[in-house]
């Protein structure tokens, strides 16, 4: 059991943010399907387009999204973002002086509380790295529980920006979404989405924010793995152990006359591993030329990692 909340709030009177509304369809639309089409969260979309959001509408949201036991549930906000002496607040429908919006601090204890396994809260707006540290003890404790996770358009001090009709936040965790961030497996979680992100903002623009109490990251989204699982997991099969090397030779290259049926099969998943980085020559350029003359591949450091991930069973 999966649900995800997506706001936004972007037709505001004296500052409209039509960028907020356009952030909020895609995520809705992207995170409610796997790339195989299969369902990934359950997802309910409000945005001001039809009709306002009021600070008491948004809280009665969400408490609803972290009502129950449920596996992960996921709150998306687009929109303007505040920020005052008493700390953070994302802009509702009906904003007033000294009371523009839910508290940041609200929405954390609603998260904190909530008895589901895994809590992931995304913000696109301006102060939003706010989210998770509270005025009440100082501005830079970080009070989040056990199975939350929070990941953020900026620090608490800047802007979040706008550019082609998209936050610049969300236009990449769009990206990241789509297989960006994805591990070999397909799996993309938090994590992966923020070194993304992270990597693809300079030391100058917004920087995204991460915070995260977890002991395993939860997968938000799969795409299709460049590698099949199957073929994956035979990588303990070739390599016995991860300093071992195995040895080819020119039977295991289909076009030679003594070819080996069942050694060019293998020799086709090594070329597989090799594409995504998980095996390199020895002593050779390329592949083809480590069967000719006789020589041998071994695993990279990501070769050692997803090694370790199947014969840990994790994969």
């Amino acid at each position: 059991m999966r649900k995800a909340l997506i706001v936004g709030i972007g037709n505001l009177e004296l500052a409209p943010l039509p960028g907020a509304i356009s952030d909020a369809n895609a995520i809705a639309t992207i995170i409610g399907t796997n790339e195989d089409g299969s369902p990934n969260f359950d997802v309910k979309l409000i945005t001001d387009n039809n009709g306002k959001i009021t600070k008491s509408k948004l809280k009665g949201l969400l408490k609803e999204l972290f009502d129950g036991e449920h596996e992960t549930a996921l709150f998306y906000f687009s929109g303007h973002g505040f920020l005052n002496d008493l700390g953070g607040y994302v802009v509702t429908s009906d904003p007033e002086k000294d009371d523009e919006g839910v508290s940041m601090d609200e929405i954390l204890s609603m998260t904190n509380n909530s008895k589901i396994k895994n809590r992931v809260v995304i913000l696109d707006c301006c102060h939003s790295g706010k989210f998770g540290s509270s005025n009440l003890i100082s501005d830079t404790s970080t009070i989040i529980k056990n199975g939350v996770t929070i990941l953020t358009a900026s620090k608490d001090s800047q802007k979040a920006l706008e550019i082609n009709g998209h936050g610049i936040f969300t236009a990449l965790l769009l990206q990241a979404l789509s297989g960006g961030a994805a591990d070999l497996r397909g799996s993309i979680t938090p994590g992966s989405i923020y070194a993304y992100i992270d990597q693809a903002l300079g030391p100058w623009s917004q920087r995204p924010v991460f915070k995260t109490n977890i002991s395993e990251f939860v997968s938000l989204r799969k795409i299709n793995p460049p590698i099949p699982q199957d073929t994956l997991r035979k990588i303990t099969t070739y390599f016995r152990s991860p300093e071992e090397e195995f040895a080819l030779n020119p039977s295991f290259e289909f076009t030679e006359k003594n070819a080996d049926k069942k050694n060019v099969a293998i020799f086709k998943d090594l070329q597989k591993f090799e594409s995504v980085g998980l095996v390199v020559p020895v002593g050779e350029e390329h592949m083809y030329f480590v069967a000719m003359n006789s020589k041998s591949c071994k695993l990279t450091a990501l070769g050692y990692h997803y090694w370790g991930l199947v014969k840990n069973r994790k994969i």
